[in-house]
Order: C-alpha cells, then structure tokens, then sequence
C-alpha cells in the first residue's frame, strides 16, 4: 500500500499527524517546543495556513488545519523542511542536550535509509491527511488531539498541557493562535 496520502480536497479542512524518526523524544525542552509554535505561527502568518487545532506531543504533532491559498500538500511540506533544518540545529548547538550524539545519529540513520533525504531525516515522511467533512468527524479528531497529553499522562485535563490548542479553546491563550471550530 503506498505511503503517498494525498489531500484531495484542496480546500478541505484536515487532521494530520506526523513523528519524529523512530518516534524520538525530541519535544522535551521548551526551546524545541517553541521553535515548533514559532515556525507554526509563521506559516500562518506569512503563508495562510489556518489552524484550527493542534498539539505538540514530544515525539509528534496532531493538526486540523486549512490552507487558504488551496495547497495543503504544499505548506506541510515547507513546514517540515524548515522546522526540521530549524530543530537539528538546535540539537546541534545546544551544550546541555545530553542526548544530541544519539539523537542526530538516529537521524542520519534514517537518513541513510531513505533515498529521498540528503543527510538526516527527522521528520517520518507520512502524514495521511484525514478530510474533516462532517461535524461528528470534526468533534472527534478535536477531542483525540486535545485529549493526547491527558491519555499519555501528561496532565490531568486537556487544558494544562502547555503545547496545545485546548488552552485556546478553554478561554485562554495558547502558544499559537487559532480559529476556533
């Protein structure tokens, strides 16, 4: 079965969720956390993508976005190119990551698994984008990606967890903006 998911419908709403190589632990200290929200914000900034819900776990993210200018496929793609560049430096740089040599070895491992990336993969390159296109299907996917941090046992209720859209839907601010549904 290909791995290739495709978005169908260019201007649909979607749930994606996508994983580190070999579902690393890279999403543990705050300056990764936030280089993730800041390159989020950015595209939805600068490149019109539209979030509607998200969670930054440790070893992946869960979406349901849009993009306005109907290329989804697109600013995923940009997203994970420059935030996996962005992370890897900062591994690379950071003097009290006690895990960097095993961690970009994973990554350069994987790498060399995989005839599409040049040195390192950090990201897994399947996302299988699911189409939202009922509110039932909507409510549900809201609820797994809020509900993450809360089944992993992480936090008590969904809103604690710093990383995701749950604060914004419970009335306070999250570290990036989104529509509410």
């Amino acid at each position: 079965m290909s791995r290739k998911y495709k978005f169908h419908n260019k201007e649909g709403l979607y749930f994606v969720s996508f994983a580190t190589t070999y579902w690393i632990d890279v999403f543990v200290r705050e300056q990764y956390f936030s280089a993730i929200a800041n390159s989020l914000t950015y595209c939805c900034t600068h490149k019109g993508m539209c979030i509607f819900a998200y969670c930054i776990m440790p070893s992946h993210i869960h979406l349901i976005f849009n993009h306005g200018d109907s290329n989804p496929s697109k600013i995923l793609k940009e997203f994970k190119t420059f935030s996996s560049k962005e992370i890897q430096k900062l591994i690379e740089e950071n003097p009290q990551e006690s895990r960097k040599e095993w961690m970009l070895w994973m990554m350069e491992r994987a790498g060399k698994m995989n005839s599409n990336i040049k040195y390192r993969q950090f990201w897994q390159q399947n996302n299988k984008p699911i189409e939202l296109w009922s509110n039932n299907v909507i409510t549900e996917k809201l609820n797994y990606i809020h509900n993450n941090p809360v089944e992993a046992g992480f936090v008590e209720e969904a809103h604690h967890w710093k990383y995701s859209s749950a604060k914004n839907y419970a009335g306070e601010t999250g570290m990036i903006p989104v529509i509410l549904i």
